[in-house]
Order: C-alpha cells, then sequence, then structure tokens
C-alpha cells in the first residue's frame, strides 16, 4: 500500500491541472490514468477537432477577400489536413504528456482505478490511500441513444470522428450541437457529403440566431440540414453502409453515421457505490468541487455537470487543487464569491466558441436563460457587417452581435457575437462579464479602429448612454 497526500483519477487536462496546482502547493500527489495522459481534449476533442476545421476555414477566408481569392486555385489537400492533425496528437502518443508529469514531480500510475473505500484507490488490484484527498476527473463520453440497431451499425462518436484516417464519401449525423455541427464543417469541408438531423434544433442553449446563421451557411455548402427528424431505426447494410429510417418514414443513406446527441458521465465504473454515492451519476459538487456528503472527494471537470468545456475544467481544476492543498496544510480559505479556492465563473460567465462557419462566440447568459432568473434584461443587437472592420476582413462578412443588460446593475450579464474569426472577440466580453464592468465605463474602453471590435461602441450606441 503507498499513501500519497492527493489521488487523481484521470489525467486530462483537467486532472493534470489539478495535480499541479496541488503539487505546487506542497502536497504529494498521484495521479492515475487507464488510457492516454492527456485526455479526450489532447487526442479526440478539442486539438484534434480543431486541426480538422482550419484548412478549410483558412482557404474559406481567403476566397472572401478579393486580390487573395484569385490566388486561390486549388481544393483542400485532405491528406495533408490529416496529417497535421495527426502532429496534434503526437501520433495518440503520450510519452511527452507522461515525462510532462514525471517532470513536474507528479506520481503517475497507468491503470484502471476504482474508489474501494473512504480515501481509498485501487488501481489494477494495488491500494493506494490518500491523507487528505481523491479527485474524480474522469470526465464523460458520448451518449448513444436507444435507437433500434444503431448500436449494431458501430456508428462514431466524437472519438472516431476526430481521429479517422480516410474522409467518408458521405456522412450522416445525428445531433444539432456543438459537436455536431463542427464536424458537418469539417467533414462538408473535407469532401464528404453531409446530412445532418437535429430534431431540437441547431445549438439549442444558444441565442437563437446562431444556430439561423450556422444552418444557413451549412446549407448553402450543400449540407442536408433536417431540423425536427430523429432517427426510428439504423441499419449497417451488407454493403457496410448505412441506412437510417427517419421517424417521418424517409430513409437516408450515408458510408458511416456519427452520434453527437450528448455526453454521459464517466462513473459507472469508479466504485462510488462503495463510498455510498450513485454510481452512474453526475457528480454533485459544491463550489470548492467538493462532492455533497463527503469532505475528502472533489469532481471536477465534465464529470460535475456544471460546465463541460476543457478551458472551465482548468478553471476548476485550479480552484481544487490549491483548495485542497489549503484544507490539508491549514492554510487560510477564500470560499467567498470570485475567492481563489471557488469556481464562482461556472454560474454564469462560462465562454464558449463553437468553431463552425460563421464561428459562433458566447459568454455568460442569453437573453431567455437571463430573464428565467428574474433579471430586468435589456437586450441589444446589432449587424456585424455593418463594422468597418468587418468589411476589410471579409468582402461578404455575414454576422451578428447581442449583449444582454442587467438594467438594475447596469451592467452586461451576456453576450454573443456570430460571425468570421468573432472567437478573438470574446475575451473582452468575459471580462465585461465577469468583472461586472458598468456600462458607463464601458463607453470609456474605446474600440481601434478600423477593426471588428468597433462592434463593443456600436452596440453601446444602440443601448444609450445609462
Amino acid at each position: 500500500m503507498t499513501t500519497y497526500d492527493l489521488i487523481v483519477i484521470g489525467a486530462g487536462a483537467v486532472g493534470e491541472n489539478v495535480a499541479d496546482y496541488a503539487t505546487r502547493s506542497g502536497l504529494e500527489v498521484a495521479l492515475v490514468e487507464a488510457e492516454l495522459i492527456g485526455g479526450e481534449c489532447s487526442y479526440w476533442a478539442c486539438m484534434p477537432s480543431k486541426a480538422l476545421l482550419r484548412s478549410t476555414s483558412v482557404i474559406r477566408a481567403a476566397k472572401s477577400v478579393g486580390g487573395a481569392a484569385q490566388a486561390v486555385t486549388g481544393d483542400v489537400d485532405v491528406a495533408a489536413v490529416l496529417r497535421r492533425r495527426d502532429s496534434f496528437t503526437s501520433g495518440w502518443d503520450d510519452s511527452g504528456q507522461a515525462d510532462w508529469v514525471e517532470g513536474a514531480g507528479i506520481a503517475l500510475l497507468r491503470g484502471h482505478a476504482t474508489i474501494t473505500g473512504v480515501k481509498e484507490v485501487t488501481v489494477d488490484g494495488t491500494v493506494h490511500t490518500a491523507r487528505h484527498a481523491v479527485v474524480a476527473a474522469t470526465g464523460s463520453t458520448a451518449l448513444l441513444p436507444d435507437v433500434p440497431g444503431l448500436a449494431e451499425a458501430r456508428p462514431w462518436t466524437s472519438r472516431e470522428a476526430t481521429s479517422a484516417q480516410t474522409v467518408p464519401q458521405s456522412l450522416v449525423i445525428v445531433g444539432g450541437g456543438v459537436v455536431a455541427l463542427e464536424m458537418a464543417t469539417a467533414y462538408q469541408g473535407l469532401g464528404s457529403t453531409v446530412t445532418v438531423i437535429a430534431r431540437s434544433g441547431l445549438l439549442g442553449v444558444q441565442e437563437p440566431f446562431a444556430g439561423e446563421l450556422v444552418g444557413k451557411t451549412l446549407k448553402e455548402r450543400g449540407v442536408d440540414v433536417r431540423v425536427g427528424s430523429s432517427p426510428a431505426s439504423v441499419l449497417r447494410t451488407e454493403h457496410d453502409t448505412v441506412e437510417v429510417t427517419l421517424d417521418d418514414g424517409s430513409v437516408v443513406i450515408a458510408d458511416e453515421i456519427l452520434v453527437a446527441t450528448g455526453r454521459v458521465p464517466r462513473t459507472s465504473d469508479l466504485g462510488l457505490e462503495n463510498v455510498g454515492i450513485e454510481p452512474g451519476d453526475w457528480l454533485q459538487v459544491d463550489d470548492t468541487l467538493l462532492v455533497h456528503g463527503t469532505d475528502w472527494l472533489y469532481g471536477v471537470g465534465d464529470v460535475n455537470h456544471r460546465a463541460l468545456l476543457t478551458h472551465q475544467g482548468k478553471y476548476q481544476a485550479r480552484a481544487a487543487g490549491e483548495v485542497i492543498a489549503a484544507r490539508a496544510l491549514g492554510r487560510e480559505l477564500q470560499t467567498e464569491p470570485w475567492g481563489a479556492h471557488v469556481a464562482t465563473a461556472d454560474d454564469a460567465a462560462v465562454p464558449q466558441v463553437t468553431f463552425t462557419d460563421p464561428e459562433v462566440a458566447s459568454v455568460g447568459l442569453t437573453a431567455d436563460a437571463a430573464e428565467k432568473r428574474g433579471i430586468d434584461v435589456k437586450v441589444v443587437d446589432y449587424d456585424l457587417a455593418g463594422v468597418a472592420g468587418s468589411a476589410l476582413h471579409s468582402d461578404d462578412y455575414e454576422g451578428h452581435a447581442r449583449i444582454v443588460v442587467d438594467e438594475s446593475r447596469k451592467v452586461l450579464v451576456g453576450a454573443t457575437f456570430v460571425g468570421p474569426d468573432v472567437a478573438e472577440l470574446l475575451q473582452a466580453a468575459t471580462i465585461a462579464v465577469v468583472g461586472e464592468v458598468p456600462i458607463d465605463r464601458l463607453w470609456h474602453a474605446v474600440p481601434a479602429y478600423p477593426t471588428v471590435s468597433e462592434i463593443w461602441l456600436r452596440l453601446l450606441d444602440a443601448y444609450g448612454r445609462p
């Protein structure tokens, strides 16, 4: 039996950061991983998906600017795109990540971890104990809907879509969320004939205009977008194609099917039942990421369902790593809202970028979510194409911007931008929301001319002086 101050289960980006912050604070930490060190984001999500998207987005951007458009004379080199994608995953070799873990002074335990008691973790038969805490940072996995024939049809999930070594001639995607639309954008750009089946619409948790603009572009590029439909049955045929029968009786045939209908927590085989917690559920935590009903178990990242985003999980990891160390070492805690040991931003200040074409960048609350919280809302909209910097950026710029203002406090509680390269507008909006910068002070944050950031001046003009 080996004892550490802290044992972290799951060595993805979130688990690595918990371990790193706790180690730097003076704790002896072990990090456990059954798959690749670096986790989902490094090998099957953030990095490879954005690599698949980037090459075609650059070509489209060049084609939208006179003078540059004339220089684009060929199509995307699919093989080169896949090679570049592979470089970002290091060919699914985690030796570099493992070297970093060990170099940071963290003990690396490879194998499947099971919680077998309070502060006790068994890794492939070997028992390890924690003096102070155990962290579950096991993430989430793709939800597979209960559709007749779907499981037997060998469907793709996000893992197969981001690691495929060939591009199918045709692809049917079930889902209308971020993964579904990013992969529709990527595979259409790489030459696939794509069909999207989205029962509940596109980007449903975003402002309505986000899904509308992304769907419009997908349709213009030849993607068959079917909103309001869902699969009734799926069959992998003898010709190795997939036959999807929809609930309206129509049939879609494709080479592959990608299921992107949500995520479920990786907690079913974690051993939670051994400490009185229901396995298979999301872990319920407080703002210090401590699991309800315990004083030693923490749930960090996707597994707690607060915000299923790598950057937000890493933010939680910082708070968790430092609060675990502070509690272990008897240091003063800062657990008031926005303190060093809490993940306050999870509640209403989460930033997110959807790397479709156009991009969608948002932070905080949508207008609908703000109203449901009882906030006195004022919504301000502006056409992003009406800004001088947008016209310079692209000859056919199309986009939209919205801010959501809490009228009682005169501060922003949400912002959404849809358009080419709007991801780079998001941090300013995030600072405004997190910092609760008063509207009258934002007037003094002068955007440079001529940039797309001038949208801030236009939005404030449309709002009017407080």
